[in-house]
C-alpha cells in the first residue's frame, strides 16, 4: 500500500487530509512538527510527504532540507503546503528539492490530483531506471562472457605452458611469455574498470540529486594532465613521433579520475584505428563559453550513421576489423560529457578520419 506522511501542526488540517487520502486507499502517517516529521520519515520511508511550509522551530523548508540529505529520504517526493505562497518562497522550496506546492486553503480535488502526479512521476522515474538496469544486464549476459574469456584465455593458456615446460624453455620464450600474459591481464583489467564506471555513471544519470555533488570535481593542471596521458599512449603504440599536442592552461569542470579516463579512451582509441606515420593531434583549449577536448586522426573514421548509433557495447564492423573490449570507451565519454552538462560530437567520414570532440560548460568560480 502506498504510504504518505503528513507534516502539519494544524491538527484539524492532519485530520482532513488523513481522512480524504485514505479514502483513496493511501496508508497514512502524521506528524505535528518538523523534527517529527523528520524523524518519522527516517523509520517509516513514505513513499511521498505532504509537509506544511509554517511551523515553529522546524519550518518546511528546513524539514525538507534535512530529508534531502539523507540518502534513504533524498529522493522521496515532497509537497510543500503553504497559505502564503509568494513567487520567492515557492523558488526557495524549488530550490532546496521540492516537488510541488498546494497552496491552502485547497479542495480534495486539488489535493488528489497533486498527490496523483507525483507518485505517478515517481513510478515513471523507477520503471525507467529498471528498463535500464534490465538491458544493462541483458547486454552484459550477451557481451561479458566472450570479453572476458579473450584476455582470460591469453592468461590460461601461457600460464599452463610455464607451468608444465617452465624448466625445458629457454629464457627468451618464459619472457615472451610473461609479456603476452601481462599484456592481457591488462586488457582484462580495462574491461573491469570499464564496466565498474558504466555502472556507476548509470546509476548517478537514474538518480538527478546525484549529479551536483559529481560537477564539483575539478581536475588539476588538467593541460599537464592530458600531455602526460598522450605521451604514455603514443609510446604504448609505438607512435611518439605521430603525437601532436596543443595543450591550453584552462580549467575542467571533471574530476581528475573522469578527465582522465575520457583523455586515455579517446586518445588510445585514435592510435588503435589509424596507421602509423599518420598524425593524431591532441588539443585542449577554451571554447566560447566554456572548454574543448579533442582528437584527431587519419583513420578509417566513423559513417555518420555509426556516429549516430554511439552506444553501451557498440563495437562497429567487428567482423571486418577485430577488436577487443566491450565498446564502452566512447559511450563512457559520451556519458561523462552530459552528466556534466557538456556534449561529445564527432566529425570526420569513414574512410577520412575522424575528430572526437568532447566541450564542457566554464567552471564555476569556487
Amino acid at each position: 500500500m502506498t504510504k504518505i506522511l503528513i507534516i502539519d501542526d494544524e491538527e484539524w488540517l492532519r485530520e482532513m487530509i488523513q481522512l480524504a487520502l485514505r479514502q483513496r486507499g493511501y496508508e497514512v502517517v502524521e506528524a505535528r512538527n518538523g523534527q517529527e516529521g523528520i524523524e518519522k520519515a527516517l523509520q517509516e520511508l513514505p513513499d511521498l510527504i505532504l509537509c506544511d511550509v509554517n511551523m515553529g522551530k522546524v519550518n518546511g523548508y528546513r524539514t525538507l532540507a534535512a530529508l534531502r540529505d539523507e540518502t534513504s529520504t533524498a529522493s522521496i517526493p515532497f509537497i510543500l503546503m503553504t497559505g502564503l505562497a509568494d513567487n520567492a518562497g515557492m523558488r526557495h522550496g524549488m530550490e532546496l528539492g521540492a516537488d510541488d506546492y498546494l497552496p491552502k486553503p485547497f479542495t480534495t480535488d486539488v489535493l488528489y490530483a497533486a498527490v496523483e502526479a507525483r507518485l505517478k512521476k515517481k513510478q515513471a522515474v523507477r520503471e525507467e531506471a529498471e528498463t535500464k538496469f534490465r538491458d544493462l544486464r541483458d547486454n552484459l549476459s550477451l557481451m561479458m562472457p566472450h570479453e572476458l574469456r579473450t584476455p582470460l584465455n591469453g592468461i590460461l593458456s601461457n600460464a599452463e605452458l610455464l607451468a608444465a615446460s617452465a624448466g625445458t624453455l629457454p629464457p627468451s620464450e618464459v619472457a615472451e611469455m610473461g609479456q603476452e600474459m601481462l599484456k592481457s591481464g591488462q586488457q582484462l583489467e580495462r574491461l573491469i574498470e570499464n564496466f565498474l564506471i558504466y555502472a556507476r555513471l548509470e546509476l548517478i544519470a537514474s538518480d538527478p540529486q546525484k549529479i551536483p555533488a559529481l560537477r564539483v570535481g575539478r581536475a588539476e593542471q588538467p593541460s599537464a594532465l592530458v600531455e602526460e596521458i598522450a605521451r604514455v599512449q603514443a609510446d604504448n603504440a609505438g607512435r611518439g613521433a605521430d603525437l601532436i599536442i596543443e595543450a591550453a592552461p584552462v580549467a575542467v569542470p571533471m574530476s581528475g579520475e573522469y578527465f582522465s579516463k575520457v583523455v586515455n579512451e579517446l586518445v588510445q582509441n585514435a592510435f588503435k584505428f589509424s596507421g602509423a606515420g599518420t598524425p593524431v593531434r591532441v588539443m585542449l583549449a577554451g571554447a566560447g563559453d566554456g572548454v574543448a577536448f579533442s582528437v584527431s586522426d587519419r583513420g578509417r573514421g566513423f559513417s555518420a550513421e555509426q556516429s549516430r548509433r554511439i552506444g553501451a557495447y557498440q563495437q562497429f564492423d567487428r567482423k571486418l576489423q577485430e577488436q577487443q573490449g566491450l565498446g564502452l570507451g566512447l559511450v563512457i565519454c559520451k556519458r561523462l560529457a552530459e552528466l556534466h552538462g557538456g556534449t561529445l560530437a564527432i566529425g570526420g567520414s569513414a574512410g577520412g578520419g575522424a575528430t572526437v570532440v568532447v566541450t564542457l560548460p566554464k567552471p564555476i568560480p569556487d
